[in-house]
């Protein structure tokens, strides 16, 4: 199965999918664990015999620090979205159409259970769909470019729109959980003074800070739990979890169009911390 999965070039599924983050997860035993990920510059191909969407005008790219904004006044921590992937073959190679409930709507639990992944890819005539989320924003805000506007469909009774279409390769990567995989987008993502982050720390002093926490593995994970959650991890030998909370801002920003990401025990999704122009 190729769930939360994301071929070297691409991390497992992280924003998270969406256009915006990759958060990526490779719960093979879940239909479930699927994970989206951030922006891709692939050619756009469509899904199989997909039914029709509809159609709104053409995407206008630009900043997008207003509009998360106004989407969301009260900041983007503790947002939930949800994703479906719809996946297809073409030229041998995998194609990923990403669908997001993000600035749609906070994905319905009762909605999101009642999706049915095999009969999702049979209605869209896709090789299989993955279903991605609940998912939580654990940052303030997102910096990006991304679509204003963008196809829509109803999955269920769940309206999402297209965020992206992502080009996964041949073959399968290795989905090992705390390995890093690169992810191509362009954001910065902003942590505010005062707020509490979550660290991972390698051997080498290397950090990444969390980005959005998942409900994949574990239904019940929530805000309250990430403070404690290192004594739930099943750790690399000489990684630490931390938390600290920020005396000034946090921006995380990609190096060169590429974030790297990764992902823990339950598939909460985690971005390197990069200095500027590295």
């Amino acid at each position: 199965m190729f769930c939360h999965m994301y071929r070297q070039k691409i991390a497992a599924l992280l924003i998270g999918a969406t256009v915006l983050v990759a958060a990526c997860g490779d719960d093979a035993d879940d239909a479930k664990g699927a994970t989206a990920t951030a922006p891709t510059t692939g050619d756009s191909v469509p899904a199989t015999d997909a039914p029709a969407t509809t159609e709104v005008p053409p995407a206008t790219e630009t900043p997008t620090t207003t509009r998360l904004s106004a989407m969301y006044p009260n900041g983007m921590r503790g947002v939930r979205y949800c994703e479906v992937l719809l996946l297809n073959k073409v030229d041998d190679e995998l194609i990923a159409n990403v669908w997001g409930t993000q600035g749609q709507n906070e994905c319905p639990q009762a909605d999101w259970e009642a999706l049915d992944a095999a009969a999702i890819a049979t209605e869209r005539g896709a090789l299989t769909a993955l279903l991605n989320g609940p998912r939580y924003w654990v940052l303030d805000s997102i910096t990006a470019n991304i679509k204003t506007t963008g196809n829509l469909s109803t999955f269920g009774t769940i309206e999402m729109m297209e965020l992206a279409t992502v080009n996964l390769g041949k073959g399968v990567p290795d989905l090992s959980n705390y390995l890093a995989k690169p992810v191509v987008r362009d954001t910065v993502f902003t942590f505010k003074a005062g707020t509490q982050i979550y660290l991972l720390t390698d051997t080498d002093g290397v950090q990444y800070v969390m980005q959005s926490y998942s409900q994949i593995v574990d239904p019940t994970m929530s805000m309250d739990r990430l403070a404690t959650l290192g004594d739930s991890l099943k750790l690399p030998t000489g990684w630490t979890y931390t938390t600290t909370t920020l005396a000034e801002q946090l921006d995380v920003f990609d190096t060169n169009g590429i974030a790297m990401v990764l992902q823990d025990d339950f598939k909460n999704s985690y971005q390197r911390i990069d200095t500027p122009g590295a």
